[in-house]
C-alpha cells in the first residue's frame, strides 16, 4: 500500500509541473527569400567543422529555386 502512495504523489508532481511549465512562443518560420545568396569565389577557404555548428558564407556553386509554392490537394 505504500508503494501506491509513492506512485500517486508522484503523479501529481507530474500534473503539477506540466501545468507551471512555461509554454514557448509561437515564431513564425523564416521566408526563404530572407537566405543570403551564395557565393563563389577562387581561394575561398573551405570550412571544416568537427561537432555542431552553424556554418555561415559557404562557398556554393549551385542552389536551387527560393520561392515558395503552396498546393491544394482534393481527397
Amino acid at each position: 500500500m505504500v508503494w501506491f502512495l509513492g506512485l500517486l504523489i508522484g503523479l501529481l508532481l507530474e500534473v503539477v509541473a506540466y501545468l507551471i511549465l512555461p509554454k514557448p512562443q509561437q515564431q513564425k518560420p523564416p521566408a526563404a527569400q530572407d537566405a543570403d545568396n551564395p557565393v563563389a569565389e577562387a581561394g575561398k577557404p573551405i570550412p571544416v567543422v568537427f561537432g555542431t555548428m552553424t556554418v555561415q558564407g559557404l562557398n556554393i556553386l549551385w542552389y536551387g529555386d527560393k520561392s515558395k509554392r503552396t498546393y491544394s490537394v482534393s481527397a
